[in-house]
């Protein structure tokens, strides 16, 4: 509110003026001049009735003379404040018309409305920065579990785009400055029923100061935080933030997963999928021969080194080796081209007929389609793994039949969602890892029982007096409850 009072002063600081001068001498005007009562006599305006006057007369130019008829100097001087009072309520009026339409003034009056909105919520709810493709789905996947969200973006449209999307659940956004404090606390950071804050901005430095701010203002709610650089995952863990997403990281994680055992990748695949997804197929990559790793970015650096630590060798193709990296991480000149990847010589000189695996990891997605196309005409039995940058393009991806598609976005955002709505499965796959194939491989039978087409549906239940009060009190007075007990229907009860 004291925005909106500071703008609105400050616009109108001048036409009040005018309105105060105005008024002023009008009123002094005439209390100054004599008239004349009924008897003739000389008469003097009080200030009281002066205003009074003038007051009427400015704002309807219709009045009476009061409270007796004026004389000619009196009427002259009427004449002359009857221009200038309208003149300056013209003035002020076509300001204030200006402010109202002025983008500032109107921002500030949604920021407030926001702010009062915010403040009235009754359910617990996340608070969401970043809008972009990762935010889109993320906001997407938790309205789909009835569960209330809170967007601040910078797109100042982001309210439009938030009503056009086909969201389940009305969501407030707000357009400012994620990284601003007072954003943060206008969104309800500090509110009862915040749950927890998600930066995933494409913005490292802004994703950091929202989780300082997070962490400093409101340190017991979960914060999580999207990240492309080891040493700003360092700063934010300083800070005490829960989670830090990097998804090239976690690809890469799952890329050595599905390596060493294929089972597992697919088994984290079913229980982490969105609601209604079709089950995917087990792919088995080559364990043995060497792969073509086109980019050596930030994507590329971390695939290589997975694919040196599970014994596979990797042949590069980068072509700005300078940029990347590559000239000082002390790789061998055999083991990297110099080139796009998007033409067949590049291949050929890379092995491309010999190789097993190819890695399309640049952030171009017209390069990765190319070099995928390019190389599966001159190595049809490829293994293809195509890093996707742009929801747009899932379309094209789909239709080049890449065994393993890496999205970043939709990596952060099922992670993030696995994290709020199941972290017991996030635990449990983090125990899963540590299982063997074999192990791996009777769970997915297990799963393939239950389900038909579609991913299983995977929620928790805390045991507690409000959701299982009489195993809770089974529980306290000694009782073991497993599993099965659990389980059983209870209209069967021997």
């Amino acid at each position: 509110m004291n925005t909106i009072i500071f703008i609105f002063f400050r616009r109108l600081r001048q036409p009040l003026l005018t309105l105060v001068i105005a008024y002023s001498i009008a009123v002094l005007g005439l209390v100054l001049i004599p008239g004349q009562d009924g008897d003739g006599n000389i008469w003097h305006m009080d200030f009281f009735h002066a205003f009074y006057f003038v007051s009427y007369m400015a704002t309807t130019i219709g009045f009476g003379e009061i409270p007796y008829a004026f004389t000619d100097a009196q009427r002259i001087w009427v004449l002359f404040s009857i221009y200038a009072t309208v003149i300056g309520w013209l003035y002020a009026i076509g300001t204030l018309l200006t402010l109202v339409q002025d983008k500032s003034f109107q921002e500030a009056i949604t920021e407030r409305r926001f702010a009062h909105r915010i403040k009235q919520l009754k359910e617990p709810f996340y608070i969401v920065c970043g809008y972009g493709e990762t935010g889109e789905a993320l906001v997407s996947v938790l309205t789909e579990r009835n569960q209330n969200v809170v967007v601040i973006d910078s797109n100042p449209n982001i309210n439009n785009i938030l009503q056009m999307a086909n969201l389940r659940q009305y969501v407030p956004g707000l357009h400012g400055d994620a990284s601003r404090p007072i954003h943060l606390l206008e969104a309800g950071l500090e509110h009862p029923l915040c749950q927890g804050v998600i930066a995933v901005t494409n913005d490292n430095e802004v994703n950091l100061q929202v989780a300082v701010t997070s962490k400093l203002l409101h340190p017991d709610i979960k914060v999580i935080c999207r990240a492309d650089s080891h040493e700003v995952e360092d700063n934010m863990s300083s800070f005490g933030t829960d989670y830090i997403i990097d998804p090239f990281d976690t690809f890469a994680i799952h890329l050595a997963t599905v390596i060493q055992s294929p089972a597992l990748y697919l088994l984290n695949q079913w229980l982490t999928g969105v609601r209604y997804q079709s089950l995917c197929h087990p792919v088995y990559p080559p364990q043995t021969g060497f792969w073509i790793v086109c980019g050596y970015g930030r994507f590329g650096k971390t695939v290589y080194q997975q694919l040196r630590d599970n014994g596979i060798k990797p042949i590069i193709i980068e072509a700005t080796p300078e940029k990347t990296g590559l000239t000082e991480a002390g790789i061998a000149d055999d083991d990297w081209i110099l080139g796009w990847g998007t033409d067949a010589a590049t291949l050929e000189k890379a092995g491309i007929k010999d190789a097993v695996g190819l890695i399309a990891g640049t952030d171009n997605d017209s390069n990765n389609l190319s070099i995928i196309m390019t190389a599966k005409e001159l190595n049809p039995d490829l293994f293809v793994v195509a890093r996707n940058n742009l929801a747009d393009n899932e379309r094209l991806f789909e239709a080049i039949d890449a065994e393993i598609v890496m999205h970043p976005s939709s990596i952060i955002a099922n992670k993030i969602r696995v994290l709020l709505a199941t972290p017991l499965l996030y635990a449990f796959m983090s125990l899963a890892a540590k299982q063997s194939n074999k192990w791996a491989s009777e769970m997915v039978g297990r799963v393939s029982m239950v389900v038909k087409e579609q991913v299983p549906e995977i929620w928790e239940l805390d045991i507690n007096d409000e959701q299982a009060y009489a195993v809770n009190i089974a529980i306290e007075n000694g009782v073991q409850v497993t599993l099965g007990n659990l389980l059983a229907d209870s209209r069967q009860r021997e």
